[in-house]
Formats: C-alpha cells, sequence, structure tokens
C-alpha cells in the first residue's frame, strides 16, 4: 500500500481481525481468504519491496489469485450467498494491484513517486469507491438494525427462541454462538468494504 505508514498497518489490523473473524466461520472461507490478502496488500512498501522487481511480482501473484477467486465467485452467484459481491471485491483487488505493479514498474520502483501521482484509472477508482460507500451506508445500516429485532422490535418480529424466553434450560441449547451470528457476519463485511474503501483512496 502507498500511503502513510500508521493508516496502512490500521488497515493491516483490521482486515487481518477480520480474516481470523471468517476463518472461524467455516462457511466464510471465501472471506476470509479475502480479508487475508487485504492485509498483505495494505503492508507498507516499505516491508515488502527490498528489489524493483519486488512490487511487480508481488502485483502479479495477487492479481492471479483474485482473478481466480473473482472467477470462482461468478460462478457461484446463483447459490445463496454473497458471490456477487465477492466478485466485485476481487475485481477490485485485481486492478489495485494492476495498478500498483504497473505504476511501480513504470517510475522505476519508487513507491513514494506512486503516491504522489497516483495510479489507476480516476473514472473506474470513483466508481469502486461509490461502490464500496454505498455498501457500507447499506450494510452499516441493516447491521444497526438486527439487534432491535432480535428483542422483537416493532417490524422485526421475535427472533429469540422459546427456550430462551421461558429461561429454561433449552436456551443454552438453542442459542447461536457468536461467530455463527448474523451480526458477525455483516460486521466483517462492512469492515472489508471499509479497507477496500480506505486502499482505493491511496490509488
Amino acid at each position: 500500500m502507498h500511503g502513510p505508514p500508521l493508516v496502512a498497518w490500521l488497515l493491516v489490523a483490521l482486515s487481518t481481525v477480520a480474516a481470523v473473524a471468517c476463518l472461524l466461520r467455516r462457511e466464510a472461507r471465501d472471506e476470509a481468504v479475502m480479508a487475508a490478502g487485504m492485509a498483505v496488500m495494505a503492508v507498507p512498501m516499505s516491508v515488502l519491496d527490498p528489489r524493483p522487481w519486488g512490487t511487480p511480482l508481488f502485483a502479479v501473484v495477487l492479481g492471479v489469485v483474485f482473478a481466480l477467486a473473482g472467477v470462482r465467485a461468478l460462478l457461484l452467484v446463483r447459490r445463496p450467498g454473497h458471490h456477487l459481491h465477492h466478485s466485485v471485491c476481487s475485481a477490485a483487488m485485481v486492478y489495485m494491484a494492476v495498478a500498483m505493479g504497473g505504476a511501480t514498474s513504470a517510475h522505476g520502483g519508487h513507491a513514494e513517486h506512486m503516491a504522489a501521482t497516483g495510479a489507476g484509472t480516476p473514472l473506474l477508482t470513483g466508481l469502486l469507491l461509490l461502490y464500496f460507500a454505498g455498501y457500507v451506508l447499506r450494510s452499516g445500516t441493516s447491521l444497526v438494525a438486527l439487534p432491535a429485532q432480535a428483542h422483537g422490535a416493532p417490524g422485526g418480529g421475535p427472533l429469540i427462541s422459546t427456550g430462551q424466553a421461558e429461561g429454561g434450560a433449552g436456551g443454552d441449547r438453542d442459542r447461536v454462538p457468536l461467530r455463527h451470528a448474523p451480526e458477525v457476519a455483516a460486521a466483517c463485511r462492512v469492515a472489508m468494504a471499509l479497507g477496500m474503501f480506505a486502499m482505493l483512496l491511496t490509488l
């Protein structure tokens, strides 16, 4: 990532936490891979660029990995899940990898020059920024509404189990583990979309 080191390391931490949270949810392996890739891409170039060819090679590897991830997401788009969103995320990662590798190669491996002049196509970068900003706003609003629905808010209907409502022993058996809670899954997706938005701003 070509930006302030503090911002880069904060993105690394955010993406790593999201990757671990998704990894604990076995049904979210695709999201875990995406978050792990974001964590690696967010690492400052001063750490990953010991030689002039280091950044282009790094960009090629990431580009290939996420191109394959995007194709897989498109093939699964008709199945339940967030595969269409995953395909957009994969395309954004490929775009950033290509922009990073191409701009660094064109300027002799100087990442600082890329940070000063920018990289990528402004129109495409702007469209992706709009997409992820909209996704964060829409999903964030839904995330805020989930706890209210879980407690039987008007219009949401009670989601609490019978055993929990009665306070019996069945409540513990019916309780959904935290890592499988819908709030956790939604929070991970919002966190990754925020990270993607911040990384796109550095182009």
